[in-house]
């Protein structure tokens, strides 16, 4: 039997810099996983993962956002037990659409990252955010 295919994915650790100099960061709380987490998403087929990671920040967060250097990926399974691997940027945001998040997320905030790094459900999140521990 063979393995089913891998689902692709991309998303975006979102940063600003406060007035003050701390840097905050953007996550989403998705009540169907009851998790925080980054914005993410599947790429469509044919799509650039490029292109869904900014595609899928927006509809996550309503953020149009200037995409950064990659982080790297975080490979799993995903609840169907198929292989996932999902893609990271730095983003850094441009415009609030004002559309506010998609039916998959029901919360969006901007928190300073040592608190994200507590609020952060899974632990491949929590070291994907020190990744910018130089930044803060």
């Amino acid at each position: 039997m063979s393995e089913p295919a891998t689902v692709r994915a991309a998303g975006g650790l979102v940063t600003r810099r406060r007035p003050d100099g701390v840097t905050e960061v953007l996550l989403v709380h998705r009540p169907a996983y009851d998790d925080w987490s980054f914005p993410k998403g599947k790429a469509r087929p044919g799509e650039r993962d490029e292109e869904a990671a900014r595609r899928e920040v927006e509809e996550e967060t309503g953020y149009r956002c200037r995409l950064g250097d990659e982080l790297g990926e975080v490979r799993y399974h995903d609840s169907a037990g198929r292989p996932k691997v999902v893609r990271y940027w730095r983003m850094e945001p441009l415009v609030d659409t004002g559309r506010g998040p998609d039916h998959e997320v029901d919360e969006v905030g901007w928190f300073p990252a040592d608190d994200a790094a507590r609020m952060l459900t899974y632990r491949h999140d929590r070291a994907l955010l020190g990744t910018i521990e130089d930044d803060r």
